[in-house]
């Protein structure tokens, strides 16, 4: 087995050390770029080694609207190479293993490498397996998913193409990243549908695995009165478990209610799936996971609750709020304090509030912009308005501004959340 190891050129930003430490960090999306453009400014030309086996980083919050034909499938994506930080070493390939106890990450090429710092930004597993059949129907007969990069433009092809019937939009009862999203298409195709002339000719559905619409009153109050107008039929506790490509039938197990245990078969005629999703099954076996899978961090500083040198951020972390590229925006500004600062010897300590946020699109021209701690379950909104009401402005900051904001500073570390907007709004 090779052995590799990272040693550090200090940088002339880097003046509190003479001796600096290498990090790793386990990830290139949106959680692992936010860290490592900074880090590697701060630690020097290639003391920062990112492992990431992709080719292609994908703003994936753009799904929505490609998926109802706003935006195009190419915007939504760059070659890794763009985006990863020139300073950092990029290890192409992905994680075998962990051994904590020993600093060392085990690559699925049977190589080694070791650590002084170690980021975990993995993200979160796609289990598309836990639903039967889900994998050969995908993008057929009207079976698909915006979390597929190979069935996103098929979720336009097939709203476009849908003539009337039966159609189904799901949400699995697991954590999923962007919680919001298995409605927002609803919504989308909803409209599309209306202006068709054919609305009247379908039915649709909305299963979800929860008991809520949305985790948070203020925007679940106002979804249900949408959902109520627009005559689309919310079922909850109802979890997807298989799909009957041949008799194009839905099968879901019953979750709660008096018809707890049983199974719902239902014919459709579109369906748009969110599969169940999990930790990443190499942290989920290893010394890092907590009982559920997720890397096992502290809520608030983000530092591993058994292994003080290892931090984790995103999807794959155990923070028990919404999974959302909002959400690492403010993670990503506590850890990089909080790591370096591990780094140099200051100890003033950044602690994360929890603070997420979900975009929730309700059609071609307006949104409510869900802002709130995970933590707290209280609304934390910027804007000195009510979110919670649909804006064609926050649409438009949401399909037009925020993936500038994306590409040109959160992926190059210059991005920190909306706080200080917050501060300045609320002050004024």
């Amino acid at each position: 087995m090779l052995f590799l190891k990272f040693r550090i050129k200090p940088s002339h930003q880097a003046t509190r050390s003479s001796s600096l430490p290498y990090l790793s960090i386990i990830g290139g999306g949106s959680a692992g770029l936010s860290v490592a453009s900074t880090l590697a400014e701060n630690l020097g030309n290639k003391a920062v080694a990112v492992v990431e086996p992709s080719d292609v980083h994908y703003y994936q919050p753009l799904w929505t609207f490609v998926g109802a034909g706003l935006k195009t499938f190419d915007e939504s994506r760059m070659a890794m190479s763009e985006v990863m930080p020139e300073k950092a070493q990029w290890i192409k390939d992905s994680v075998a293993s962990f051994e904590p106890n020993k600093n060392i990450v085990k690559l699925s090429n049977g190589e080694s490498i070791s650590y002084d710092y170690l980021v975990v930004a993995a993200g979160i597993q796609m289990n598309w397996g836990k639903i039967k059949n889900l994998s050969q129907a995908l993008g057929k007969d009207g079976v698909t998913s915006n979390y597929s990069a190979d069935s996103v433009v098929k979720t336009d092809e097939f709203i476009k193409t849908f003539r009337g019937g039966n159609a189904l939009f799901t949400m699995p009862s697991t954590p999923i990243k962007c919680a919001g999203a298995p409605q927002k298409i609803m919504y989308l195709a909803e409209e599309q549908w209306r202006k068709a002339g054919i609305r009247s000719k379908t039915d649709i559905k909305y299963f979800t695995g929860l008991g809520k619409i949305f985790a948070i009153d203020k925007y679940a109050n106002e979804l249900l009165k949408i959902c109520k107008a627009r005559d689309l039929n919310v079922n909850y506790f109802t979890d997807l478990t298989e799909i009957n490509p041949e008799s194009k039938e839905a099968v879901f197990n019953v979750l709660g209610g008096e018809a707890k245990g049983t199974k719902l078969t239902l014919p459709y005629d579109f369906l748009h799936v969110t599969p169940p999703m999990g930790a990443p099954d190499f942290i989920k076996s290893s010394l890092l996971a907590n009982a559920d899978g997720w890397v096992d961090v502290d809520k608030e500083t983000l530092r591993h609750n058994k292994f003080a040198n290892i931090y984790a951020l995103g999807d794959c972390s155990s923070l028990p709020t919404s999974k959302t590229a909002a959400a690492i925006t403010a993670q990503s500004a506590v850890l990089k304090n909080n790591l370096l600062g591990d780094i140099f010897g200051d100890k003033q300590i950044a602690k994360y509030d929890g603070y997420t946020s979900c975009p929730l699109i309700t059609g071609s021209d307006k949104l409510i912009l869900a802002e709130f701690s995970g933590y707290t379950g209280q609304p934390q909104e910027t804007f000195p308005f009510d979110q919670s009401k649909e804006r064609f402005s926050t649409y438009l900051l949401t399909k037009e501004v925020l993936p500038e904001i994306y590409w040109k500073s959160m992926v190059k570390g210059t991005w920190d959340g909306p706080a200080k907007f917050r501060k300045l709004f609320r002050s004024a």
